[in-house]
């Protein structure tokens, strides 16, 4: 508690106010707003006594590309289409021309055991594919494909789309999104903004074929003019009959991809407290959080990301001075802690999936991942209470660290605790979207703090003022509590969940 105790709304309000400034210019990946954040990191973790443990620096370097792809260009027939205007794509795949003679109507694109949009044979070689966003849905307002009124996988996890029509032999895919404006308006910072993915040194997994998403406009025109041919009459008839047929469109389209690449250079900063026990220091208890958001505007507005994930950063940083000046004075923990604050995570979980695939420390004794994104603010549904928590992971690969956190909270910090993100029906998918996410897939335990998205989530009003320092600096030491029980037990937790991601 002693140690716990450090762990202040004042330190952290310190901190924060510089990191989430607009002299750190939103602290986007590969900008100098973001370089400029690790340095201070990097800085307070020398200030700390701590000793660099990456080959005498505090610094894990990963190579990036940065990729723009607004001059890419649909034409369907005589008519072209824009980049976001009609039609969008995430990366993924290389620069390049598609121009197949032919585009298949596949319904929804779906293959599964209760209802199958390919029973009928039809050659998709060096076509593309073009179906329908979802899942058929009967007059009775239950889903063909999941026999109830829940939508399946399916109706959410488009790559499933995409590689059913690639095993067939596909070159491209193409699915019609629903409201596709409204769904604009949330990824366009994402899309018009040049990307960022890991330049790995080798190429990773298999090619995938080109996936565009298009508007009901661009629809129209691949489908034709045909009354056979309406999408809404399409659907209906699906409905109805509960099964798709193959549309051979006999239209000409050409997808010009085009990536303009630039090489760029980013950084995970750690900070190693090593173990005083010569038998368990080398298994190791890592804290994350990502320092890096989303920049700056066309506007010139600065994103401080005071919250997403600045909360998050600040109290990795007060975590690690509880453990090194425990350590100081004689009372360090037996195994390692590991602080580790990445970037990249707002570009794609960049920063702690180089980690996992390039660790520092080995993952075989890497015992958790307590990871920390966005803990100062409340959102509507706790707006009356602050004193809460979600926690997402906690019992998804170990019974044990479950129980663990909830000891140290019903011992320590009494905070509420909101399991309701922790569904595995979740809509929001929170388990998959912080970069805890790259530990669990590796079957390391984790545990995600988020104390929910608000009005400023990734806005340019999430600033220090707005965080609740009280709130964050409890958090904080929930943690603290979780990891220095992790660090000092016996035994490792043991994985005793059958983990989802393994082969």
């Amino acid at each position: 508690m002693r140690y716990a105790s450090t762990i202040t709304a004042e330190d952290l309000r310190g901190h924060l106010e510089i990191l989430a400034s607009d002299a750190f210019e939103g602290r986007e990946t590969g900008e100098p707003g973001c370089e400029k954040a690790a340095a201070y990191i990097s800085e307070y973790f020398k200030e700390l006594g701590i000793p660099p443990c990456v080959d005498g620096s505090y610094y894990q370097e990963y190579p990036l590309k940065r990729e723009s792809s607004s001059k890419s260009t649909l034409i369907v027939g005589d008519k072209e289409f824009k980049f976001l205007d009609d039609f969008f794509f995430w990366l993924g795949f290389d620069s390049g021309e598609l121009k197949p003679s032919d585009v298949v109507f596949m319904g929804f694109g779906i293959e599964s055991e209760t209802y199958n949009d390919y029973a009928s044979e039809v050659d998709l070689e060096e076509k593309i594919v073009i179906a329908l966003e979802g899942e058929p849905f009967n007059n009775e307002a239950m889903s063909l494909v999941s026999r109830t009124e829940k939508a399946s996988e399916w109706a959410t996890e488009w790559r499933m789309k995409r590689d059913a029509a690639q095993k067939r032999g596909a070159i491209g895919f193409i699915m019609v999104k629903d409201n596709y404006k409204n769904y604009l308006g949330r990824v366009k910072y994402y899309l018009e903004s040049p990307g960022l993915t890991l330049d790995y040194p080798e190429k990773r997994g298999d090619e995938v074929i080109p996936t565009l998403f298009v508007n009901n406009d661009v629809a129209k025109v691949i489908m034709g003019s045909s009354k056979k041919r309406d999408l809404a009459k399409i659907k209906k008839k699906i409905r109805k009959k509960g099964k798709s047929t193959p549309i051979s469109l006999g239209v000409n389209v050409t997808v010009n991809i085009v990536r303009e690449k630039e090489e760029v250079i980013a950084d995970n900063v750690l900070a190693l407290i090593e173990g005083s026990d010569p038998e368990l220091k080398d298994e190791i208890i890592i804290v994350t959080a990502h320092y890096d958001h989303v920049g700056v505007n066309k506007k010139g507005e600065v994103f401080n990301g005071a919250d997403d994930d600045g909360s998050g950063t600040v109290t990795a940083l007060e975590i690690a001075q509880a453990f090194k000046m425990a350590k100081d004075e004689g009372r360090g923990t037996r195994r390692s802690v590991l602080v580790m604050t990445v970037s990249g995570e707002e570009k794609g979980l960049l920063g702690s999936e180089w980690y996992s695939e390039y660790p520092v420390f080995d993952l075989d004794k890497t015992v958790a991942d307590l990871n920390i994104d966005m803990i100062g603010r409340v959102d509507e549904k706790h707006a009356d209470d602050s004193n809460y928590i979600y926690l997402i992971g906690s019992d998804k690969l170990s019974t044990e660290l479950h129980s663990i956190s909830e000891n140290a909270n019903s011992t320590y910090t009494n905070l509420a605790l909101d399991y309701e993100y922790n569904h595995p029906d979740d809509p929001n998918r929170f388990y998959y979207r912080s970069d805890h996410y790259n530990f669990a897939r590796k079957g390391i335990p984790v545990i995600f703090y988020f104390s929910g998205v608000h009005e400023d989530y990734h806005g340019v009003g999430d600033d220090p003022e707005k965080i609740m320092y009280d709130k964050t600096a409890t958090i904080g030491q929930l943690i603290f509590h979780t990891a220095w029980e992790l660090a000092n037990r016996d035994d490792k937790i043991v994985v005793d969940v059958e983990n989802e991601f393994a082969d």
